[in-house]
């Protein structure tokens, strides 16, 4: 849904000028007087009967005069109509009749007929409204004072609000009172026929609607409204109502105005201007305008609207920061809407831009002339205005004497100048060329020295380059390399033999994934959850998926062939071998398991003929008899050579030979545990 900004209704009055309605805010009819009265609205509707006119018994208030206003009634936001509102001017007519008896003696007979002389007067006042299709009689009653009752004086007005009305309606209005005692009053009024416009927000737009009868024709102008002069017209153009003109939101600025008129001969033009107080507008206003610079001390500022602001000079140090006022300041100069005091916008334009072309390193040198011809020079810098031929550790007062050598020379750039001092660009080229200089053959003569030293230490060059190379291509290929350990733990002795070899592969280096290094994220995860995450990041770092079987998980692979359904619930919670299954099983069955796995069997504890002939598409090796293929296998191709895979074999076999032997060992056997674990950083 589009958000309502706010609701811009207009209508014509009695003269050709545009005024703002006043809107009423629900549906509720009400009534109220003038200072002094007391009136109030009885009940809803009524039928509009006149009846015949009596004579007046005495004083009594009659209708006088009808005067009707238009303002808007509003059951949301942006929901209006046009409405009239209604004022009733009232007048006493008629005497109080005196009694046969006062005018014999004089005086009043009996006191109690004195007292309706002293009382108030209280009406009930008919308005009756008819504008097509629309057909409404209220009853207002009015009371008056005793103070208030003079016979053929106004006493004030009753207003009521409101009969709905449509646009360009013809309305008839009439009003008595009850019983009538003077002929009804009526009055007729033609309401303008004027588009009302809502404008609304919706994303980066601006919606203009305009409710314009169908088919009618009239012609819309967008224009720049200025404070002197002439408008600046935008855009313009003939339509056919009802029509939605959509802006960008970056257009609207506070002097933007609306004129809308109907394509008829003599037409009155109706203008509007509703962004005046808008804060968005005015943010727009200072991001179009445009700062420009004017040779030789001139500056001009280009906007839609007119603006006062305040243009000072500011220097801003090399390399982007904060533009600064100038120290000692130069005198400020006004240009010709202020800035909201929540938030204070600056515009600025830098001189090198337009006088001295593209950027260059130079220093500004502010001249400040005071009585008999003295004058002060100092350099601006981030630290402030130092002053020339001072001691400051600075570069300006470094270079002091030669910058007033080129200010007298004609060397800096003259960029103001007026009676109390001037501003000076001189360059700095040559002294950072000449310091760069020195910088460069610094450099070359430490390369030089450098060098020397290499020639004179070749040979210890050569060996450690040739240690360097070695060590990147032997370890650097498997020192990321992954490998993922799947096994049946069928008891604390097995356990205990599979935690000694991803110890001792560690070492090779590679990086070791198995489950009793990650028993609280597998209790967090899920066993099936766990191995599917660290399969797919194996696999995707290039790595090896190890299945070691075991009795225990050639029994789950014949029970995952045989019944096609595993029981991951039926086997301990940290067993991910049984739970890997359902994952490891398709890519055999599918052919994807070549160069992604390899299986392994421990000498002694299990036939080589009792691996499913499934697994048997992948290496199956004997651990530790065949320790040499199966390192090489998960180092890759090419990652390894003779002496150094010799010495790892023997490295794994010696520490995975005693915890083998433990497992071997017959049950009640005496044995001393210990337990293995990889070094910090090797563990996932």
């Amino acid at each position: 849904m589009p958000v309502p900004w706010f609701l811009l209704s207009f209508a014509l009055g009695p003269s050709p000028v545009v005024l703002s309605l006043e809107r009423l805010v629900g549906p509720q009819d009400a009534a109220h007087c003038s200072p002094g009265l007391s009136c109030h609205l009885l009940g809803g509707d009524m039928l509009c009967l006149p009846g015949s006119m009596v004579s007046a018994p005495g004083p009594v208030l009659v209708p006088t005069r009808l005067r009707t206003e238009l303002v808007l009634r509003c059951y949301e936001e942006t929901d209006c109509g046009l409405c009239v509102r209604v004022a009733v001017h009232l007048a006493v007519r008629g005497h109080w009749e005196e009694p046969e008896d006062e005018k014999q003696f004089g005086r009043a007979a009996d006191p109690e007929l004195e007292e309706p002389k002293n009382a108030s007067l209280q009406a009930q006042v008919v308005l009756s409204f008819q504008a097509y299709p629309t057909d409404r009689c209220v009853l207002l009653e009015v009371q008056v004072p005793a103070a208030f009752v003079q016979p053929g004086q106004s006493v004030g007005s009753v207003v009521f609000d409101c009969f709905e009305a449509a646009v360009g309606a013809e309305v008839r209005i009439w009003s008595y009172t009850q019983p009538r005692y003077e002929k009804e009053l009526n009055f007729t009024q033609q309401l303008p026929a004027l588009p009302s416009l809502n404008v609304s927000a919706d994303g980066e737009n601006v919606h203009l609607v305009l409710d314009v009868s169908k088919g009618q024709h009239f012609g819309l102008s967008l224009y720049w409204n200025q404070v002197q002069g002439p408008t600046k017209p935008w855009w313009h153009k003939n339509l056919t109502g009802p029509q939605t003109i959509t802006l960008n939101h970056t257009d609207l600025v506070p002097c933007l105005c609306i004129q809308v008129w109907p394509l008829e001969p003599d037409s009155i033009r109706t203008s509007i201007c509703p962004f005046k107080n808008d804060s968005h507008a005015h943010r727009n206003l200072w991001r179009v305008a445009q700062l420009q610079l004017l040779p030789p001390q001139g500056w001009r500022l280009d906007a839609p609207c007119s603006l006062s602001a305040e243009a000072t000079l500011c220097w801003q140090a090399p390399g982007g920061g904060p533009c600064q006022s100038l120290v000692p300041p130069l005198p400020r100069e006004n240009v010709t809407v202020n800035v909201s005091s929540e938030e204070k916008l600056q515009m600025q334009e830098c001189l090198w831009s337009d006088s001295l072309g593209p950027l260059k390193d130079d220093v500004l040198l502010v001249e400040t002339r005071g009585s008999q011809d003295n004058r002060s020079l100092c350099a601006l810098e981030p630290s402030g205005c130092t002053p020339l031929l001072s001691r400051a550790s600075t570069r300006a007062a470094r270079l002091g004497e030669q910058l007033l050598q080129d200010l007298q020379s004609g060397q800096c750039l003259q960029l103001w100048d007026d009676d109390l001092g001037a501003l000076w660009a001189c360059p700095m080229d040559k002294y950072i060329h000449q310091r760069w200089a020195l910088v460069w053959l610094a450099c070359l003569l430490f390369v030089a020295v450098l060098f020397l030293l290499l020639l004179l230490k070749k040979d210890h060059v050569k060996g450690w380059l040739r240690f360097l190379k070695e060590d990147v291509r032997l370890g650097g290929a498997a020192r990321g390399r992954a490998a993922l350990l799947l096994y049946s733990a069928d008891d604390a002795g097995f356990e205990r033999l599979v935690g000694t070899l991803a110890s001792a592969l560690c070492q090779l280096p590679l990086r070791v994934v198995v489950d009793l290094w990650s028993r609280r994220e597998l209790s967090a995860q899920g066993s099936l959850a766990w191995f599917h995450a660290q399969r797919l990041q194996t696999l995707q770092e290039g790595g090896m998926v190890v299945l070691l079987f075991s009795p225990g998980a050639v029994a789950l692979c014949h029970e995952w062939l045989q019944d096609g359904m595993s029981a991951p619930g039926a086997h301990r919670p940290h067993d991910a071998f049984s739970a890997s299954l359902s994952c490891v099983l398709p890519d055999f069955l599918q052919g994807r398991a070549s160069g992604r796995y390899i299986g392994a069997y421990f000498d002694s504890l299990l036939c080589p003929d009792a691996v499913p002939t499934l697994f048997r598409a992948v290496p199956v090796l004997a651990l530790p008899s065949q320790m040499p293929d199966f390192l090489r296998t998960l180092q890759g191709p090419g990652a390894t050579r003779p002496g150094w895979l010799r010495d790892r074999v023997e490295q794994v076999s010696r520490a995975l030979q005693p915890a083998l032997d433990s497992c071997l060992r017959p049950p009640g056997t005496q044995e001393t545990g210990f337990e293995m674990r990889p070094e910090a950083g090797d563990r996932t």
